[in-house]
């Protein structure tokens, strides 16, 4: 039996899946690279950076779902669900930059 979600909260959970999976997959990467010997902020902020398109993958729960969507809305001119994909995935974008700037101030990445 599958619960239906508001949208609003499906953006909130994007969003927060999406920081989720940058700040702890860096960190945890950043606990194995030191376990193994290597610099962790180093590999926290290479993480980082390859974690990214992960994070998004991982927010907007696989890309099958976002891309039926898409093609309901161009076939059926449904373009509400295009324009709901559209701020799904620029909320679980928003969530991946903020858990990178989070990791850059954790690293001084700019210093």
């Amino acid at each position: 039996m599958e619960v239906k979600q508001g949208f609003l909260s499906l953006l909130i959970t994007s969003y927060f899946v999406a920081f989720g999976v940058m700040l702890g997959g860096s960190l945890i990467g950043g606990i194995g690279s030191f376990v193994a010997g290597e610099p962790p902020l180093t590999a926290i902020r290479r993480l980082s950076n390859t974690l990214r398109i992960w994070a998004l993958i991982a927010a907007i729960g696989g890309t099958f779902d976002t891309f039926y969507s898409f093609e309901r809305g161009i076939y059926q001119g449904e373009t509400r669900d295009i324009i709901k994909q559209i701020v799904l995935i620029l909320f679980a974008m928003g969530g991946t930059q903020t858990g990178l700037i989070i990791i850059k101030w954790l690293t001084q990445e700019h210093v």
